[in-house]
């Protein structure tokens, strides 16, 4: 969602065959979205489980966004840690060629004869 605040506007979203007034300051259509998004999980989850009421379902639909929560911040973290690590593998090279060693040449200099 975009980092600009709007003004709020009130959407009107069905989850699960129920109708829910939202108040939102963010696009309209992504609230849509993401309510549809909801909808389509809680039905899936509805058909796979049984005979769910719509309490479980909910509950059910919940742990699993946490799980993907969790499973997209653990991905960020070792993404931010290879990034680093290579960020920090870059500016020892870039070190290097701003500072060559006494008896090497620079990345961009002729050796001396």
């Amino acid at each position: 969602m975009d980092a600009t605040v709007g003004p709020k506007q009130t959407v009107r979203v069905t989850i699960f065959n129920q109708t829910y007034s939202i108040v939102t300051t963010d696009d309209p259509a992504d609230t849509l979205a993401l309510a549809q998004e909801v909808d389509d999980l809680m039905t899936s989850i509805a058909r796979q489980a049984g005979n769910l009421d719509a309490a479980r379902t909910a509950v059910l639909t919940c742990l699993h966004l946490a799980d993907q929560l969790r499973t997209a911040r653990q991905e960020l973290g070792e993404l931010r840690q290879s990034v680093g690590k290579r960020t920090r593998s870059l500016n020892s090279l870039l070190d290097q060629v701003e500072s060559p060693g006494r008896n090497q040449p620079g990345l961009f200099e002729l050796p001396k004869e």
